[in-house]
């Protein structure tokens, strides 16, 4: 027994002492960042900018892998069972990452467990929007509006448990008002119907809804985001009306659980210094997304709050996915 334990006593410590050796070669080949969503859109361009930005880094290929599906979950879990060398990366969002774990029963990964969180990066603020028919002109219009027709006004959402559902939710519940929620497939038929009137508002992402504001399609009440956003600075944040709302949506970086915590921590610092880039910071700024500084272990413990957050949003609001 004695040799038995001093062999893995010495096994436990030899790879201890390659774990830096490990992280002084990485990357030694390719990385792949699988975007959980469909090509096009948001994390997709953020994914895009990011890697090249590290390909510059490190001489490189950064391989951009588009794995749709399932609320972002198939992407996810093809990452959470990746090994946990650093080479496969999931540029994951608010809802696979945060929510998910709240509205369904079964899944295949645990996002609290089956992670190791790397960088956030982008915090982008949604847009509380109505339609230019709708007499309201801020935040507590809209809902001295929706308190004076109780269960007739109604919002629209990209589905049942997304971003933009459980943020009006918890508007709904912290201005104690009651409309009724229209889920829609996604997020670009909720705004094509609220630009034809058949909706009442919307928390939309910034990218796609700006134009429509400034063309004075649609109007623009407030950004999700506890302070205002320099994309859109004459807009107000729903936090100046309701204080403590604060519900961004956000991509991160993270790593199969298990990797090798010096090479979190070279990622983290190469992403950190790629986002804060000043060639790279203006491409992200035009998608309205925010850059931080923050640290792996940081990031934990925001993606920890975040699933505290929402888990409260959905059990208060009884949000369920059909």
């Amino acid at each position: 027994m004695s040799t038995v334990r001093a062999l893995a006593v010495s096994s436990i410590l030899t790879a201890v002492a390659c774990a830096p050796a490990l992280a002084q070669t990485f990357p030694s080949k390719p990385v792949r960042i699988v975007v959980p969503y469909p090509a096009g859109g948001s994390g997709t361009i953020i994914a895009r900018i990011l890697g090249d930005r590290l390909n510059q880094a490190w001489g490189q290929q950064i391989l951009v892998d588009s794995r749709p599906g399932a609320s972002g979950m198939i992407g996810a879990e093809i990452v959470a069972k990746a090994p946990p060398d650093g080479y496969t990366l999931l540029a994951g969002y608010t809802s696979e990452v945060a929510i998910n774990i709240s509205l369904f029963p079964k899944m295949a990964y645990d996002p609290r467990k089956d992670f190791a969180p790397i960088a956030l990066t982008g915090i982008v603020p949604m847009i509380l929007l109505v339609h230019p028919s709708v007499p309201a002109k801020s935040v507590n219009e809209l809902m001295a509006l929706a308190r004076s027709r109780p269960g007739e006004m109604t919002y629209a959402s990209a589905g049942a448990g997304s971003p933009a559902h459980l943020a009006h939710e918890l508007l709904n519940g912290s201005a104690k008002v009651k409309m009724v929620h229209v889920p829609y497939k996604g997020a670009a038929p909720a705004l094509v119907d609220l630009l034809g009137g058949h909706v009442f508002t919307y928390f939309s992402g910034m990218p796609p809804a700006m134009p429509h504001v400034r063309a004075g399609r649609l109007r623009g009440l407030a950004v999700s985001t506890a302070k205002r956003s320099a994309a859109a600075p004459d807009i107000p944040a729903v936090a100046e009306s309701v204080p403590g709302f604060d519900v961004p949506t956000w991509f991160s970086l993270l790593a199969p659980a298990g990797t090798p915590p010096d090479i979190v921590v070279k990622i983290n610092a190469e992403t950190v210094r790629g986002l804060n880039d000043p060639a790279v910071k203006p491409k992200l700024a035009a998608l309205g997304a925010e850059t931080t500084t923050m640290t792996a272990d940081d990031v934990s413990a925001f993606i920890r709050k975040e699933i505290e957050k929402f888990a409260r949003v959905v059990k208060a609001s009884g949000a369920r996915v059909e």
